[in-house]
């Protein structure tokens, strides 16, 4: 089944996570392969957005979130629970929006070029087994719009597949 997450640049952002959430319910309902529906979300997410660099984290252990499926340059492969974005969305338990990572204290710079970030928390009852990450090479590149639309996005992920 061939998709195209292609979304016209005339839309609003809102407008634009309106298409991209049926398009992608659509898409990934009655998948059972977690990696495969990371590695698709990621790939739709970056194809509908154009942001830099769109992945997911995985809780693997009590301390590490593990690097899964992503599209975008090379990435660091474990962050320590509490630390960076990610780190701290796990600890949380709740979307960080960060309009400039150089001053998010404790910020991991696996990539030089990412200047704002949204991380959402992966919630499967009560409990945080991963997250959604997205960085951008440009400032003040996520609002409120992105935290309500992404936090569907990873209600539908943690719907459709068994991450734990």
């Amino acid at each position: 089944m061939e998709t195209s997450f292609s979304l016209s640049s005339s839309l609003t952002k809102e407008e634009r996570y309106q298409q991209f959430l049926p398009l992608l319910n659509a898409y990934i309902s009655g998948e059972t392969e977690a990696v495969s529906v990371l590695a698709n979300v990621s790939a739709a997410l970056h194809e509908a957005f154009h942001h830099f660099w769109v992945g997911f984290y995985l809780v693997k252990d009590a301390n590490y979130l593990i690097l899964g499926p992503f599209q975008g340059s090379a990435a660091c492969f474990r962050i320590r629970r509490g630390r960076g974005v990610c780190g701290t969305a796990w600890a949380e338990g709740r979307t960080q929006v960060v309009p400039d990572v150089e001053q998010f204290p404790g910020h991991i710079a696996c990539s030089s070029l990412s200047r704002s970030e949204i991380v959402v928390p992966l919630i499967v009852q009560g409990e945080v087994v991963g997250v959604l990450d997205i960085d951008s090479d440009q400032l003040n590149q996520f609002d409120e719009t992105d935290r309500h639309y992404l936090e569907q996005v990873a209600q539908l992920i943690t719907q459709t597949v068994n991450l734990r």
